[in-house]
C-alpha cells in the first residue's frame, strides 16, 4: 500500500535582522525532516515549544513555503503545484488550529461557517446544504438546532467541535491537527481526543497530530516523530517509542511527564539547559549540550536517523544502540496511562453529576 503522505528533506529558514543596518541572520527552524503517513493512521509530532512542530504543519499545508524538500500527497508533490491546482488539492487536506476562537469569524453563525466550504467546492446541491450542515454537527456531537448561534455562545470544547465539523465539511483525506486540545480543560480534552480517534477510524482519515502532551499522543498516535531544534531525532511506531525510547531527548520528555497520582515516585532525568539557537550552526549533535550520555564524538559528528532494530524505528543518536534500558520508563508508562484514565474518570463523573441534577 502506497503512503498517503510522503515528506522528504523538508527545510525552512527565516531571515531576521536586528536593525536597519544589521546584516540579516538565518534562523534554521526546520531541517531535513522526512516521514510517511498511511491512510487511517496518525503521525504525531512531539517536542518542546519552539522545536518547529507548527512550522512543519504549515509547510505541509503550504501556508508557509519550504526552502527545500518535497511534500508528496497521494502521488502529487504539493510544493510544485501552481496556485490554482493547490486550491483544488486543499479540499483534501484540512487543518484544525489550536485556538478555535481565532479560527472562527465571530460575525458568522456556525451553521454558515460549516456550510461555506460545502458551497465553495460544490459538494452538495444548494437545497441539500442545510441537511449536510446538520449531519456534520451531529457527527461531532453538536445539536443541529444550534446552527444559528454565534461562536461566542459556545464553550471552548464546543467551538473546537465546530472547527472539526468545518474541516470535515469538504470530506478530506488528511487533517493537520495543531495542538487541538491544549487550550481545553482536562475532561473536555478527553472528549475531543476520543472524537478525533472515532472519526479517524470511521471515516478512514489520516492525521498529522502536533502536540507536547505525551499522554494524548500515546492515546491517539500510530507513529511518533520526536522533534528537537527542527530535526527529527526519533521516529517509530508509537508502541515501540513509548515502551523503549532510545534517544536521550525522548527519554527526558517521557520522564518529565507530570503525574496526577498522589504519592507517585518523582520522575528523574528532567530536561535541563536551553535548546541551541537557530541562528548558530554548531558541529556535532544539537542535543549534546543537554545530554547526560554525551561523549567526545557527540561534539564533532552530526547524527542522522538510522534504523537500530526491526520495528521500523529510527534514531539520530550515535550511542542509541548502547544506551542502558530506561529504568524509569515502566513507571512513566503507567503514570501516563493513569493520567489519561483520570481524565476519563473526570468526564464520567461530570456526566453522572449532570444526570443526577436532571
Amino acid at each position: 500500500m502506497s503512503a498517503l503522505l510522503e515528506v522528504s528533506g523538508l527545510s525552512k529558514t527565516y531571515l531576521s535582522s536586528a536593525g536597519w543596518f544589521a546584516r540579516p541572520r538565518a534562523a534554521r527552524v526546520v531541517q531535513d525532516v522526512a516521514f510517511t503517513l498511511n491512510r487511517g493512521q496518525t503521525f504525531a509530532l512531539v517536542g518542546e515549544s519552539g522545536s518547529g512542530k507548527t512550522t512543519i504543519g504549515r509547510l505541509l499545508l503550504r501556508l508557509v513555503e519550504p526552502d527545500a524538500g518535497s511534500v508528496v500527497f497521494d502521488g502529487t508533490d504539493l510544493v510544485s503545484l501552481a496556485p490554482a491546482a493547490l486550491r483544488k488539492m486543499r479540499r483534501r487536506i484540512q487543518v484544525i488550529f489550536q485556538d478555535p476562537v481565532s479560527s472562527l469569524d465571530p460575525r458568522v453563525r456556525i451553521g454558515e461557517a460549516i456550510a461555506q466550504p460545502v458551497r465553495l467546492h460544490r459538494l452538495r446541491p444548494s437545497g441539500e446544504v442545510s441537511a449536510r450542515v446538520a449531519e456534520l454537527m451531529a457527527l461531532v456531537g453538536l445539536d443541529p438546532a444550534q446552527a444559528n448561534g454565534y461562536p461566542h455562545q459556545f464553550s471552548g470544547g464546543q467551538r473546537q467541535r465546530i472547527a472539526i465539523a468545518r474541516a470535515l465539511a469538504v470530506e478530506p483525506d488528511l487533517i493537520v491537527c495543531d495542538e487541538p486540545v491544549s487550550a481545553l480543560d482536562l475532561s473536555i480534552q478527553a472528549q475531543v481526543v476520543n472524537l478525533l480517534a472515532d472519526l479517524r477510524d470511521r471515516l478512514g482519515l489520516a492525521y498529522v497530530f502536533i502536540s507536547h502532551d505525551m499522554a494524548v499522543v500515546r492515546h491517539l498516535a500510530t507513529t511518533v516523530g520526536v522533534l528537537y531544534a527542527g530535526r527529527l531525532v526519533e521516529v517509530g511506531p508509537a508502541a515501540t517509542v513509548f515502551s523503549d525510547p532510545r534517544h536521550p531527548y525522548t527519554r527526558m520528555l517521557l520522564a518529565a511527564t507530570p503525574s496526577p497520582v498522589p504519592g507517585a515516585r518523582a520522575q528523574a532525568s528532567a530536561i535541563e539547559g536551553e535548546p541551541p539557537s537557530p541562528f548558530v550552526t554548531a558541529p556535532g549533535c544539537p542535543f549534546s549540550t543537554r545530554c547526560p550520555h554525551r561523549q567526545s564524538d557527540c561534539d564533532v559528528t552530526l547524527p542522522t536517523l538510522r534504523s537500530i532494530d526491526d520495528s521500523g524505528r529510527q534514531v539520530a543518536c550515535l550511542h542509541a544502540p548502547t544506551l542502558a534500558p530506561f529504568a524509569v520508563l515502566q513507571d512513566s508508562e503507567s503514570l501516563m496511562s493513569e493520567r489519561y484514565r483520570c481524565r476519563l474518570a473526570l468526564l464520567r463523573h461530570a456526566r453522572l453529576e449532570a444526570a443526577g441534577h436532571a
